[in-house]
């Protein structure tokens, strides 16, 4: 059953133009994501700053007396929306919970750059810290299309994280889990595939588990992961499958279902109660896995 808040945001979206329309502007769309996000109340940190991580734009985001370590966030945005500077208040929020450093990866977007672009930007990053003063555990995390770009590093980078954070994670281009068919969730299935088809540069990729990491033979390989998911998401049952498998391969994995909630609400804690638990809850679970 959704709780009222989740109701009242779907109500609110409710005349909001499908990205499946032919009339949707896409750059349209992310210049008014941008300019909201940037309207919105932000908590001070110790330190913003953009850098140049081997060719990709990243965000560091320093807390006051912040302990050894980095998060890696992706943000999500079914791939083609979203960037640093909507994710902007939530990193902040983030890095001042977990008292670490949060990355905020700024990755190419299709449809301008297709898959895989998104991960030859995950290998730069990585390669750039390597040689950076960025000290300390390593640790990674994104939400939606970013928590499948999170868990594509951690499986193209085995052994580099201490811990791997997925929130409602977007695993399956097949669309192929009962949960993409209850009604009334306010994220349809057409959508979930125009997301896909606007990343994927050919039909071969969508097989590629560097896209579609569930078809990935390295899953055991993953350090200790918390996959969160929504009960009213299309989402939740392939990141409850995710979980499961998980287990099943041996790796130490928490998996918690957030009861009345839709996709997107980690992002809003002025819309959602829940969402400002679920970032105390990621950033203790991150800090447990400390050294």
């Amino acid at each position: 059953m959704l709780f009222p808040q989740a109701i009242q945001a779907l109500q609110a979206a409710a005349g909001e133009l499908s990205v499946t329309d032919p009339a949707h502007d896409i750059a349209a769309a992310r210049a008014q994501a941008r300019a909201v996000a940037l309207r919105a109340p932000r908590e001070e940190v110790a330190e913003v700053v953009d850098l140049d991580a081997g060719g990709v734009p990243v965000r560091l985001y320093r807390p006051r007396e912040a302990d050894p370590g980095l998060i890696i966030h992706f943000h999500g945005g079914g791939f083609v929306f979203n960037d640093v500077d909507v994710h902007d208040a939530v990193c902040r929020a983030f890095a001042n919970r977990a008292r670490m450093a949060v990355l905020s990866v700024d990755y190419r977007r299709p449809p301008e750059d297709k898959f895989p672009a998104a991960v030859q930007d995950i290998d730069a990053v990585m390669s750039w810290l390597e040689d950076s003063d960025l000290a300390g555990p390593t640790y990674v995390h994104g939400d939606s299309a970013g928590g499948n770009l999170a868990l594509v590093a951690a499986l193209r980078h085995p052994g580099r994280f201490r811990a791997v954070v997925l929130i409602y994670p977007f695993l399956d281009p097949t669309g192929g889990f009962p949960s993409h068919d209850e009604p009334g969730q306010g994220f349809e299935r057409a959508e979930a595939e125009w997301y896909w088809q606007s990343y994927a540069a050919t039909p071969d990729d969508l097989v590629d588990p560097d896209l579609a990491p569930l078809l990935s033979d390295r899953l055991g390989t993953l350090p200790p992961t918390l996959v969160v998911t929504a009960e009213h998401d299309p989402l939740r049952d392939e990141g409850e499958h995710l979980a499961h498998r998980l287990a099943d391969a041996g790796v130490s994995v928490v998996a918690t279902r957030y009861l009345g909630q839709v996709h997107g609400f980690w992002r809003h804690p002025d819309t959602f109660d829940a969402a400002e638990p679920l970032l105390w809850q990621v950033a203790g679970y991150l800090r447990s896995q400390r050294p």
